[in-house]
């Protein structure tokens, strides 16, 4: 005969075991407790709501594989990291009640009392766990949703113009030596909006006189060109100025940014649809997050100069991944070269990006970008725009990308010659459209006059020579603009000696090698 105390301690021993089994089934696949050992119905609908939000899951999987720009529209759409914080909150308490229940269903009274102790200390512990992961996630959705709503707040121009979308590109620093923040890379990406073929046509940041869009506020203060008796008033410091005049733009999220474009506009004759504003906080955050970028490097780029010491160099060499430090320095380093030369690195990083960046891995990775802040993007394109946007950018990566740079001897910075401005931007987006139409585009306009030398402004030296030439594909006819003839046969960070062979390239990328 069975000693009753034997049995009981056996009974203890088991009820132990089933506990931590219903448990373990709880965490893994909750509901399953219940559907075995308790409330039948309970684990029903709690299994089914498991598979529904792992078919969710799978399904949106297999959208982003099958169309990723509709993954995109859900994920820029402003809602959706709100509906997913509110779900996932709802199903952490649902998930913590389920192991409060299994905790019920093992019965913990008729375990030994250290044993009943411990079980209850456990279970408190993975519900604690389980609780305090799930509000750390909705927290990180919350930051994800908050950051889409601030750099997608809309604002821009959606309409397409003459079948094409024109989006400012700037670069900005606002380092503590400088009064304000300054764009320091002004760039035109042209798009053509059917088959994405993109022009970039790139500005110097100590452009002078320039005129005003009609209708700009700036305008009405500057009629005859932003002009100053000291030069001071040059392109990048429009930003800084339209800033401290935000009564100009009543309602305008960025002034300083609506007035770059009203310049741009006023420069190019181009009407600008978006601007995106990278903070250089921003751009090495944001290179970090998607593990770096790749270039072909011809010439080595100092790290520092100027102001500061230089502490290194980049080197030359090919396929060399840059994180987001080095992608900064040698996009932005002036020390041993110019600003034009400085213009070009700039394209050949965007070049670099644009055929290299995966946007899905861009949201995915926004909460490592929004460490460095919420400023460090800014743009005024809404979040119903970002999928049709990212489908262009997918088209333009696969067509050579074709630039103009706005830099002696085509234009000189002090004194610009606008309507030659205007009509190698003209020429040059009908180039790429009868590219698109099969056509070969006839020759550039050319400068009426050269300048001399004392047109040039101060801080734009000449290029310095190059040290490893790439040379352009030859199937892609040339416009050739007079006196630039040729594309560019610089590498990246090395512009051809002449900056006269310096000012448009058919193939951005062949000009920078990025791999």
């Amino acid at each position: 005969m069975l000693d009753p105390q034997h049995l009981r301690a056996r009974g203890a021993w088991a009820s132990l075991r089933r506990g931590l089994v219903l448990l373990g089934m709880t965490v893994l696949l909750p509901g399953s407790a219940q559907l075995v050992a308790g409330n039948r119905g309970v684990g029903i609908v709690a299994l089914r709501v498991w598979a529904s939000l792992w078919a969710g899951l799978l399904g949106f999987a297999a959208l982003a594989v099958v169309s990723r720009d509709a993954a995109l529209a859900v994920l820029s759409a402003g809602f959706t990291w709100s509906l997913l914080q509110a779900v996932l909150l709802l199903l952490g308490l649902a998930w913590v009640l389920l192991l409060v229940d299994a905790w019920r269903v093992a019965r913990p009274i008729d375990m030994h009392r250290p044993h009943r102790l411990g079980f209850a200390a456990l279970s408190l512990g993975l519900s604690l766990s389980i609780g305090s992961g799930v509000v750390a996630s909705a927290g990180v959705l919350d930051s994800q949703g908050s950051l889409v709503a601030h750099v997608f707040s809309g604002g821009g121009r959606s309409e397409q113009v003459a079948g094409r979308y024109n989006i400012l590109l700037l670069g900005a620093d606002a380092g503590a030596s400088r009064v304000g923040l300054r764009p320091d890379s002004i760039t035109v990406a042209s798009v053509d909006a059917e088959t994405g073929r993109t022009v970039l046509f790139s500005l110097p940041r100590n452009m002078e006189d320039i005129p005003f869009a009609e209708g700009s506020p700036m305008r009405t203060l500057y009629p005859d060109g932003y002009t100053c008796p000291e030069h001071q008033c040059m392109l990048n410091s429009v930003y800084t100025e339209a800033s401290s005049r935000p009564d100009l733009y009543p309602g305008v999220k960025d002034p300083g940014a609506q007035a770059t474009k009203e310049a741009v506009e006023g420069i190019t004759g181009l009407p600008i649809n978006y601007y995106a504003m990278v903070d250089l906080k921003g751009f090495e955050a944001l290179v970090d997050a998607v593990g770096g970028i790749t270039l072909d490097i011809g010439k080595r780029v100092p790290i520092g100069g100027g102001t500061t010491k230089i502490k290194g160099y980049i080197e030359p060499g090919q396929d060399v991944t840059l994180d987001g430090y080095h992608a900064l320095w040698f996009a932005r380093s002036r020390a041993e070269s110019s600003d034009f030369e400085r213009m070009q690195r700039q394209k050949c990083v965007m070049s670099a990006m644009l055929n290299q960046l995966d946007p899905m891995t861009v949201f995915t990775q926004f909460s490592e970008i929004a460490g460095a802040g919420e400023q460090i993007v800014t743009t005024d394109v809404g979040g119903g725009q970002v999928s049709s946007l990212v489908e262009l950018a997918d088209k333009a990566r696969r067509l050579p990308i074709q630039s103009v740079s706005f830099t002696p001897p085509l234009v000189y910075p002090g004194s610009p010659d606008f309507a030659l401005v205007r009509a190698t931007v003209a020429h040059h987006v009908e180039a790429a459209e009868m590219l698109d139409r099969g056509e070969e585009p006839g020759p550039a306009p050319k400068p009426a006059e050269q300048p001399g030398p004392t047109a040039q402004v101060p801080q734009a030296p000449a290029a310095q020579t190059p040290a490893a030439p790439a040379q352009a594909p030859a199937e892609q006819p040339t416009p050739a603009p007079e006196p630039a003839a040729e594309p560019s046969t610089g590498s990246a960070s090395s512009p051809s000696p002449e900056p006269e062979d310096d000012n448009a390239a058919d193939d951005l990328t062949a000009v920078c090698g990025t791999a």
